[in-house]
C-alpha cells in the first residue's frame, strides 16, 4: 500500500506578496537535495530525489512547514557508493561547483524570516559538501538566529532496527540500489520499479578509491548490494522509522546550543521539559 498523499503547500507555490508571511507564520523550510543518478535496471534515475522528497514532505507536513523544490543534480556518484560514472544516466556537477551553488542558495533561504532550515538529503556523495556550503556561512554569520538541522536520511536509522531488519547491512556507502532503496521506492512510487531484482553478493569496502576500477567486480549493472527480499512492508516500516526520529530530533532540539537560539527551548533546557513545537 502505498502512503496517503501529503496535500500542503510548497514554498515554490507561493506568490511574491505571500512569501513572508507565509513563511513567518510556518516556521520552518525542509528543502530535500537528491540526484539523478543510476539506480541499476530496476530502479529509475530519481530514486535519491523521491527519496529525499518523500521526507521531506512528511517532515514538513508533522512540523507545520514547508518544502522547497527538490534539488536533482548532485555530487559526481563514486565506483564505491554509486556505481560510478561507467553506467549512463548520472548527471552531477564537480564538488567545488556544488558547495558554492548550495552556499549561494541557503545565503538566499536565511534572509527569510524562518526559524528552522531542515535539509534533507537523498545522496550518499552529497553530504559533505552539504555540510560545507553550511559551515561556510555560519563561518560568516549568515545563519545568526535560524536553527538547522542537515542530514542524509540513512543517518537517522537506529543500530537496532538494522539488527532487526537488515543482519547482513552490507553498510550505507553499498546501500545502492539494494535492500532498503528498492523498498522505499516499491513503497513510495511502485509504479517506478521494475520487475527485475539483481543484486550483488560482494559489496564493495568503505572508504576505498580504485583506479582503474572494474565494476563488473565492484557492482551488478550498477547494484551494489543484495535486493533480495525487498518489499513494500518493509519500505513503509523504514519510511515510519526515519520519519519518526527526524522529527523528535528536530521537535527535541538535539545537539542545538539552547543558549544561542529560541528562549523557549532554553526555558525547556532549563526545566527538563518537553518543547513546544513551533
Amino acid at each position: 500500500m502505498t502512503p496517503e498523499p501529503v496535500h500542503m503547500a510548497s514554498f515554490d507555490e507561493l506568490t511574491s506578496p505571500q512569501v513572508t508571511k507565509s513563511v513567518s507564520a510556518c516556521r520552518t523550510l525542509v528543502w530535500p537535495i537528491g540526484a539523478t543518478e543510476q539506480h541499476g535496471p530496476h530502479l529509475p534515475l530519481c530514486v535519491d530525489s523521491v527519496l529525499a522528497e518523500e521526507f521531506a514532505r512528511r517532515i514538513a507536513a508533522e512540523l507545520g512547514g514547508l518544502t522547497l523544490p527538490v534539488q536533482p543534480v548532485a555530487a559526481r556518484s563514486l565506483p564505491q557508493s554509486g556505481g560510478g560514472l561507467s553506467f549512463p544516466g548520472t548527471l552531477y556537477v564537480r564538488g567545488d561547483t556544488l558547495v558554492r551553488f548550495l552556499r549561494d542558495a541557503f545565503a538566499s533561504l536565511l534572509t527569510l524570516p524562518f526559524l528552522r532550515l531542515v535539509v534533507v538529503n537523498g545522496h550518499y556523495e552529497n553530504e559533505p559538501f552539504v555540510f560545507e556550503a553550511l559551515d561556510q556561512l555560519r563561518q560568516q554569520g549568515a545563519a545568526e538566529g535560524k536553527e538547522i538541522f542537515a542530514f542524509s536520511w540513512w543517518s537517522l536509522v537506529q543500530e537496532s532496527w538494522l539488527t532487526a531488519e537488515f543482519p547482513a547491512f552490507p553498510g550505507w556507502h553499498a546501500e545502492h540500489a539494494g535492500l532498503t532503496e528498492t523498498s522505499l521506492m516499491l513503497y513510495l512510487r511502485p509504479d517506478l520499479v521494475r520487475d527485475a531484482r539483481p543484486g550483488h553478493e560482494h559489496p564493495p569496502r568503505n572508504g576505498v578509491y580504485l583506479h582503474p576500477v572494474d565494476t563488473r567486480q565492484t557492482t551488478h549493472h550498477g547494484v551494489l548490494s543484495p535486493t533480495s527480499g525487498s518489499n513494500a512492508a518493509l519500505g513503509e516500516k523504514l519510511f515510519r522509522h526515519v520519519t519518526e526520529e527526524a522529527v523528535a530530533m528536530i521537535r527535541g532540539g538535539d545537539g542545538l546550543l539552547f543558549a544561542r537560539t529560541r528562549p523557549d527551548r532554553r526555558a525547556a533546557a532549563q526545566s527538563g521539559g518537553k518543547t513546544r513545537d513551533p
